[in-house]
């Protein structure tokens, strides 16, 4: 019964902000941060301990303003997708813009695959689609299920609504793994926790656990690993730029490479979070284990 009623309630937005309109329902995002942020806080004491760690030189007040804005940016992201049973193709394609797309069909041309490497930033449901309809390319997006049954078959609806299909993480590494052997382009987002056993790297100064998927996944098949961060603009485009995480220079034991290139995209997207720290999704235990 809670799984529908949470599912009622989520095509009623959907509903309402399809009728408002995106321009009008992005405007709301403010109300709805101000909801959640101080009304009905909702992993509120996470936020402010994620950025505490990270930014230890910031003082309360700057911490709390970062807060404030990342619910913000998470709850426009949340307005998106919610919006895109409605959005076209064309539109789809106008919200991201990627000035150098054409490195991901020089790689996808060398037939060893492709792992598009994406996080938990800006609107990063928005990279997948946009990017395949731009290059006319179909990917195959690992997703993590929702705990909604309802929630997870609506979003895996709109993410094939444009030719992508979707594979379940979890359900079969296999799957990837021979997606990439068909010489396919997989699409994923790694930046979460890792599991507690996990290889541990530096992240704003800490160790942590990190997902090594892709990364074993592009040793094993030779793909290369193009990262893309969907930077939103002051007229709510998303800007991204595909880099490839270097493979250079590896050290030669199998399990200190894992390391090593887990490290080096682990430090790319901290570059970009330190620029954008509103824009990252604050709201998971990052630094538990």
């Amino acid at each position: 019964m809670k799984n529908r009623i949470e599912y009622f309630l989520f095509l009623l937005f959907s509903l309402i902000f399809r009728l408002l309109g995106l321009n009008t329902s992005r405007k709301l995002s403010s109300f709805l941060a101000f909801i959640f942020y101080y009304l009905i806080p909702i992993r509120k004491e996470t936020v402010l301990e994620n950025l505490t760690n990270a930014f230890p030189e910031f003082d309360e007040k700057k911490i709390r303003n970062i807060a404030y804005n990342a619910y913000k940016s998470f709850l426009t992201a949340f307005i998106e997708i919610l919006y895109l049973p409605k959005i076209s193709g064309q539109g789809l394609k106008a919200a991201v813009y990627c000035p150098n797309k054409e490195l991901i069909e020089t790689k996808f041309k060398e037939d060893n695959g492709v792992i598009l490497l994406s996080a938990h930033f800006g609107n990063w449901e928005y990279v997948a689609a946009s990017v395949a309809l731009q290059l006319n390319i179909p990917l195959s997006v690992v997703v993590k299920p929702q705990r909604n049954p309802y929630v997870s078959d609506w979003m895996n609806n709109v993410r094939t609504r444009w030719n992508n299909d979707v594979v379940s993480l979890g359900l079969s590494i296999r799957k990837i793994y021979q997606t990439l052997k068909e010489k396919k382009i997989v699409a994923m987002v790694a930046d979460q926790r890792g599991p507690q056993e996990s290889i541990k790297v530096e992240f704003f100064g800490r160790k942590v656990s990190v997902h090594v998927g892709p990364v074993v996944l592009a040793l094993k098949t030779g793909a290369p690993i193009l990262y893309g961060i969907p930077v939103r603009q002051k007229d709510n485009r998303y800007k991204i730029v595909m880099h490839e995480i270097s493979k250079d220079n590896l050290p030669e034991d199998h399990e200190e490479k894992i390391i090593e290139l887990s490290q080096r995209h682990t430090t790319y997207l901290e570059s970009f979070i330190r620029k954008y720290p509103e824009q990252w999704l604050w709201m998971h235990k990052r630094w538990k284990h």
